[in-house]
């Protein structure tokens, strides 16, 4: 199997490296690649990219994830976001390739507490959500083998994070206010790599598995409850680690005004994913603990 990976560089990119290697040959590429066009702000190289290596499977994990910058660029977070996908989309047909798509919970308005199923009404809150959300209908609309993963929160060891930016300021200080209405599970991106490579497996024996899922690690919390388990595992695991911070204040959404609006439920069902693909997910709290481990 030839595997095109986009976004090599980004989090989630990254454990796919790793996690899509099993299944084939791995061809990686980012925005700055010089052998082959990965820069997403430019769809016909991406086209061209996808017409000389004829790959069986495109896994795109590029995308524009600065959700308030997006408000003051909107025209470019659509190109990355929804037009380069769907050229995509539309290179993966003409070759029947698989296509693997990441996506995210930003396609809903937020509201209710209950998990969000595939199958809800959309209504993004902000440029980044409606980009995202364009780009999984051109998808859809295209006529390719796909599986579009819809997920949240997502963290990783490499690069900045929630937790990371936590224990800093708790360092730092001495109290800390923190969101406590916005409700989500952490995912890591190991956790969407593996469940990738493991859905791509199942995918070459049962075609008809293919199409729209949530993917998220299992549980739930708030930003609030987030930040007061990273820093007491943090504090048992770790003496090196000098927490200043006496006090982890919950406050609202409101505390802190973005240009982007946050939606206040990010909870996503993801039952359907798991029953088909004979998956158990993880509570979030195992694979944010397995973090720690690595960065303490």
């Amino acid at each position: 199997m030839n595997i095109l990976l986009f976004g090599k560089g980004g989090q989630v990119g990254w454990e796919l490296q790793r996690s899509l290697s099993v299944l084939g040959c791995v061809t990686a590429l980012d925005h700055d690649s010089t052998d082959y066009c990965g820069d997403f702000a430019n769809p016909t190289g991406i086209a061209d990219t996808v017409r000389a290596l004829r790959p069986d499977v495109i896994v795109n994990a590029a995308a524009h994830t600065a959700v308030d910058k997006a408000e003051s660029e909107p025209e470019f977070a659509r190109t990355l976001n929804a037009t380069t996908p769907g050229v995509l989309a539309e290179e993966a047909a003409r070759l029947g390739a698989w296509l693997v798509h990441y996506s995210t919970d930003y396609v809903f308005d937020g509201s209710g507490n209950r998990p969000w199923r595939e199958t809800d009404p959309t209504a993004p809150l902000s440029v980044y959500g409606r980009t995202k959300l364009e780009g999984e209908q051109l998808i859809q609309q295209s006529g390719a083998k796909h599986l579009i993963f819809r997920t949240s929160w997502v963290y990783a060891a490499r690069g900045g994070n929630f937790a990371k930016t936590m224990l800093r300021l708790a360092q730092e200080r001495e109290r800390l206010t923190v969101i406590d209405d916005q409700w989500g599970a952490p995912t890591g991106a190991d956790l969407l790599a593996d469940v990738t490579a493991h859905a791509l497996r199942q995918l070459q024996q049962r075609p008809e598995d293919a199409g729209l899922y949530h993917l998220v690690a299992g549980g739930e919390t708030n930003w609030h409850l987030y930040a007061k388990y990273v820093l007491a595992q943090a504090q048992q695991a770790s003496s090196a680690i000098k927490i200043k911070a006496m006090e982890v204040a919950p406050v609202s959404t409101s505390a802190f005004p973005t240009p982007a609006t946050r939606p206040h439920n990010s909870r996503l069902d993801t039952s359907k994913l798991q029953s088909t693909f004979g998956l158990t997910l993880p509570h979030w709290q195992q694979g944010v603990a397995r973090m720690l481990t690595e960065i303490l």
